[in-house]
């Protein structure tokens, strides 16, 4: 095909861009652009991987626990570019990726190894919670906080609402009789559009001293399972 006839079909000339994209001259060295958060937050993936490996193995108490030094981890980030004013939309691109396997995978797994019966359930409830879960990751990359009289507010409710959702259910499965596989995967459902929905959640110090609260009461009564206490 001719260049002139490639022009007037306004398609785009692949040897200049990539994926349709515009092609750039400037490359990104990695190594050199990650800071004291991105360290942060790879560690973070780390913990998260170790807890992905402890619920393969049938180690859910341990995998839980485990998980939540990974919440740890993803929060210190962002202290931590706060603290030395480093907030960038890169910082921001690596903790939205991180998060999947944070807070998204983990919760899926759980559900699957631990809630479901049968691979119905584990198909649509882990596909809702990786779905709606990434769309929010990607809204929020776009949008950011929404700031209102000093308080930063979430677009929707946040993938660790809804991996605690996951993770209240399997304490409740644990210690609550009637408590069933639909009662799990009917409220987890529930709980994932919201995630992209127009509910305006806080971040305030109050709602993280509770959310602390709750991933060490959680913690404790897994840690009760494991050691049947």
């Amino acid at each position: 095909m001719s260049d002139d006839t490639q022009t007037q079909l306004n398609w785009p000339d692949f040897a200049t861009t990539r994926n349709g994209w515009e092609s750039s001259t400037e490359r990104t060295n990695i190594i050199r652009t990650l800071g004291g958060a991105d360290m942060l937050s790879l560690l973070a993936l780390l913990v998260a991987w170790m807890s992905t490996l402890l619920f393969l193995s049938g180690e859910s108490n341990w995998a839980i626990v485990v998980m939540f030094g990974g919440f740890i981890c993803d929060k210190l980030d962002g202290y931590w570019a706060r603290r030395q004013e480093s907030s960038s939309k890169f910082g921001r691109q690596i903790d939205s990726f991180i998060d999947v396997f944070v807070y998204l995978l983990p919760g899926a797994l759980l559900f699957h190894l631990e809630l479901s019966s049968n691979w119905v359930f584990s198909t649509i409830v882990g596909f809702s919670i990786l779905a709606f879960g990434g769309l929010r990751l990607v809204r929020h990359n776009t949008e950011g906080f929404e700031l209102t009289d000093n308080v930063s507010y979430y677009h929707g409710t946040t993938i660790v609402h809804t991996n605690m959702v996951v993770v209240l259910n399997y304490v409740l499965m644990s210690y609550v009789g009637f408590w069933n596989t639909w009662f799990a995967a009917v409220t987890i459902l529930l709980s994932c559009p919201f995630m992209i929905s127009e509910y305006r959640a806080p971040k305030t110090i109050g709602a993280h001293v509770l959310l602390t609260g709750i991933t060490a009461f959680v913690a404790t009564l897994c840690l009760a399972l494991e050691f049947s206490l």
